[in-house]
Order: structure tokens, then sequence, then C-alpha cells
């Protein structure tokens, strides 16, 4: 649920035009759902294509859509046909915001860029979110988040932390999509803050590889400065029945971790005795460590450690984590429902003490609605509504 009162939502009043699909884009524009834009998102006929994606319930309601959808309004739009293409136009004149995530390029020839709509609507915010960004060499590449993560480097840098990997690993989180779209998110607030105090809209330029390069901090000094040993990293540590990570960060910490697993001559031994040291012989340490947590049950050394104040958890699966009470205490978890039923998405990580934020109550069917918002935004009438239908533009 939301965090502030229920009447007051920051993004109430503005309205957002959704040309996106998949991943990064829909994630962007449920957060502007979530704080209170209206958001009609514009589909092709055959439907935003995760729409049949997994885990599926019914007749083909798909949870892993309604998650990034939800809140929001649907209309089929074939923006491949001139008429569908310039009811978009239209729609966009009485929007604040228009998101999309095609190809760059591929909006100009709709007659949908930013150059065009901007005569019609000064005051709009555009955000597009490609790959490599809009303009150089690799603008046009085909980008998909797994082609992001291994050109950035992220991967590679991955690898470099393994001891026992020969390759990199498989791409199932897709960092790329999520870190674009946070950075959309932000990007467009601070647009529309210009524009409130200068009535002026602009365009917003969102690259996922410039988001994963921004991720990685260190990596990204060592390359232009490679150190002489690779960085310790923290690694699991083996239990009864599973594994946990501690992070003994300062020497206070490492200290009382000495004292909390029993060998407080950790403290003046020579290999440990400083930072140094300890990243000196890191694998020693870890090894030593584990030497106590293999005896115990990951749930016994999270209580024990944790109750000493380390920082510790132990490896859960994500049913796990949803199961938190921490993550019940923080209404962490929203319900909405589709016409298969409820289900459970992620709140948005932030609260407001004044406001509110919350997930939309439900999923929109393809095209449903369609026809109001062309009445509600346009104004047209049934007649003119049933030839988009005839014509093959207006879906359902």
């Amino acid at each position: 649920m939301g965090n502030g009162p229920e009447a007051v939502r920051p993004l109430a009043g503005y309205r957002v035009l959704d040309l996106t699909m998949v991943m990064s884009g829909p994630f962007c524009t449920r957060m502007l759902a979530d704080l209170g834009a209206e958001v009609i998102k514009v589909e092709p006929p055959a439907g935003d294509q995760i729409r049949g994606r997994p885990p599926v319930r019914g007749d083909g309601h798909s949870t892993y859509f309604g998650q990034l959808n939800c809140g929001k309004r649907s209309i089929v739009l074939d923006l491949r046909h001139p008429d569908g293409a310039a009811v978009a136009r239209r729609l966009a004149t009485k929007c604040d915001v228009l998101v999309e995530n095609y190809r760059p390029g591929v909006a100009a020839r709709l007659g949908l860029g930013y150059a065009a709509l901007a005569v019609d609507n000064p005051g709009l915010v555009y955000c597009a979110i490609s790959g490599f960004g809009q303009t150089g060499p690799s603008a046009t590449r085909a980008a998909y988040a797994p082609i992001v993560h291994a050109a950035s480097g992220f991967d590679m840098a991955t690898l470099g932390y393994q001891d026992d990997a020969e390759r990199p690993a498989r791409t199932g989180t897709f960092l790329a999509d999520v870190l674009g779209a946070v950075y959309a998110f932000g990007g467009i607030q601070t647009a529309l803050l210009h524009r409130e105090r200068t009535g002026v809209g602009q365009f917003v330029d969102v690259a996922l590889m410039d988001g994963m390069l921004s991720m990685l901090v260190y990596e990204v000094q060592e390359a232009q400065f490679p150190t002489r040993r690779r960085r310790p990293v923290y690694a699991p540590v083996r239990t009864t029945d599973g594994y946990v990570i501690l992070a003994p960060v300062s020497q206070r910490l490492f200290e009382i971790l000495a004292d909390t697993v029993g060998h407080p001559e950790w403290r003046t031994d020579p290999r440990f005795v400083t930072i140094v040291e300890r990243e000196q012989h890191w694998d020693t340490l870890t090894a030593q460590i584990e030497g106590w947590t293999a005896q115990r049950s990951a749930a016994e050394c999270e209580r024990v450690l944790t109750a000493a104040g380390l920082p510790c958890s132990r490896y859960r699966t994500v049913a796990e984590a949803l199961a938190d009470p921490q993550v019940t205490h923080r209404s962490a978890l929203g319900v909405v429902s589709d016409a298969a039923g409820t289900f459970l998405v992620p709140e948005q990580p932030f609260r407001f003490s004044a406001t509110t934020v919350r997930a939309g109550p439900t999923v929109p069917d393809l095209g449903a609605d369609g026809p109001d918002v062309l009445r509600g935004m346009l104004g047209l009438d049934d007649r003119e509504i049933a030839d988009l239908h005839a014509a093959g533009v207006l879906g359902r």
C-alpha cells in the first residue's frame, strides 16, 4: 500500500504516452504510474510481446507483464498505418511525457520523433531509451540487456571475481534494463522540474550501456589504473545446509568477528592484524571463517553473527525473501489483479512522508481503454472510433 495520505500522489495530473515494450521502458513508466501519473500504453495489434511470457495463468495472463504494466491504460494502435501514427501524434499533444524504447530512428520514421512532436507540444518531455544512445557508431545496434552486459565489460568483470569459472555466467537478471529504467525515471523527473521552472520541455536520451558503466565504479577506475593484484571480495562460505556471506568491512567488525567465532588470536595474527595484511591473506582468512560456519546451519550462523553486529546473511531464494517479516513490515509488496486473479508485485523502494506511492491495482487487458482514451483526450465520437476500427488502425 501507499505510505502517505491516500489522496496525494506526487505525479497526479501528469499524463504519459507510453510507446515502450518488454522491460526497460515499461519498468520506467510503471514507476511513473505508481507516482500517480496517467500512463497510456500504446500497443501494436499483437500486444506487447511479453503479454504471453511466463509465469502465465488462466487464459494466458502473464504476471511478468502484469508486474511491469499494472496501473496503466492500454490502447491498441497500428503505428505503421498512417492513420494510427496520426492518432498517436494527436495523443502526444495532450501529454506531458512520452517514453519510447525503439531502436534509434524508428520513432522519427513513424513521425513520432521529438523534433516533430515538439512543434505542437513544446512542453513535452520526451524520453528515448536505447542500448547505446541515439547517436554514434553503435547507435543502431540491436541491444537487449544481455548484449549490453557483455558489451559494457560487466560480464567479464564478474568473471574476474570467480575462482573456478572459465566463461562468463549466463544472464537471467536483466540489470541493464532495470538501470536504464531507473535512470530514465530520474531524467524525466529532472526534465519535468526544469519545465516547471522554464515552461520548456526537452529530449532525454538514456543509454543502457552508459547505465552499466556507471554501476562499475571500481572497475572503471581499475581499467584506467590497473592494480597489481585482484581486489579481494566477500564470498559465500559453506554451512551445514547452504551458504552465508559476511562482510567485516572495518577493523572493529573484524575484531568482533574474531571474538564471536572463538578466535580472538586472529586480532594479533600477523596475517590478519590490519586490513592490508588481511587482503594479502584473503583466501586463508576465508578458509578459517568457513571452518567455523561449516559446523553450523546457515540460520544459526546468520543469527549469531547478526546478533554480534556483523553484516551477515544466509543465501535465500526469492520465495524466502518475499516471506521476510521485514518485507511485510515495509509493505514492500502490493496486490494487483488481472482477469486471472490477484498476485503480488514489488512496490517502489522509496517511501514519502507526505505523499502516496503504490502499484496500480489492475493490469489492463489489451486495448481495453482505447475508446475511452480517444473520447476523453481527443473528443472522438462513436462513429469516428468505429471507422478507426474498420480501417484496422484501432484494436479491440
